[in-house]
């Protein structure tokens, strides 16, 4: 039988350990990887709103997060303010800022990604010309590698799985996405003088898509939210391997 890896089985982590801002209105926290924001339909005891709803029933998400990418979610305490934040993003006057290491050297100032995205019967990502949704995403390097970089990424529209495909049109997917083109990256591939008997049995540095929704800003109730998640380990660890092993 397969041993089921530590990427399909998340930790049970309490919610009250996710969250990261909280007040009279919404709840801010850092989703893990690899948990759903909503109830699946084999009932994933690790979804954020099955969570949500233990700490109080009351909570709604406001939006939601792939399951494999972690960062800031933000959840409603009422009725109320859930429809408030509906309208928000109706308007699109809520920026969403994710941070992706991709594959290659890519050096932009707010490049802007177009291009319309359907999806296929199985849930895969499209670009469509013909029937596709409008879909824009904004671009902008953080830090150059050798092997890869940093982007700050800014989506404008929020279509499924869009900066995963809009980077990958590019020819910059995101590490480790293997459903768009990424390859799982290995610290063989950068660092001087690894051993071939290591690098056999090497794990990759990062498991899943390196995708996190790093920070959320938007005006309600008269006042400014800007709230930041800070990386999980398995991106902290990406980031740290890379700034010792493959700086330019």
């Amino acid at each position: 039988m397969q041993k089921t890896s530590s990427i399909d089985r998340p930790k049970v982590i309490p919610f009250s350990q996710m969250i990261i801002f909280e007040d009279e209105h919404f709840i801010f926290i850092n989703k893990p990887a690899m948990y759903s924001s909503l109830d699946d339909r084999h009932g994933d005891v690790f979804s954020i709103i099955r969570q949500a709803k233990k700490h109080d029933e009351n909570l709604q998400l406001c939006h939601r997060l792939d399951k494999e990418t972690s960062g800031v979610l933000v959840i409603a305490k009422n009725e109320m303010v859930y429809r408030e934040m509906a309208m928000l993003f109706e308007k699109r006057e809520v920026m969403k800022i994710y941070h992706a290491m991709v594959q290659g050297n890519l050096q932009v100032d707010e490049l802007s990604i177009s291009a319309p995205l359907g999806q296929t019967a199985k849930g895969i990502a499209k670009i469509d010309k013909i029937d596709g949704k409008p879909s824009e995403t904004l671009v902008q390097t953080l830090k150059v590698y050798r092997h890869y970089t940093l982007l700050a990424c800014m989506p404008i529209t929020g279509r499924l799985h869009q900066i995963r495909i809009h980077l990958a049109s590019q020819n910059f997917p995101l590490v480790a996405d293997t459903t768009y083109g990424g390859t799982m990256p290995y610290l063989a591939k950068i660092k001087p003088k690894f051993k071939e008997g290591k690098w056999e049995n090497a794990e990759p540095m990062m498991k899943r898509v390196a995708l996190h929704a790093y920070a959320i800003r938007f005006t309600l109730f008269e006042k400014e939210y800007h709230i930041n998640a800070p990386y999980p380990k398995d991106f902290a660890v990406l980031v740290k391997l890379l700034e010792k092993y493959d700086l330019m």
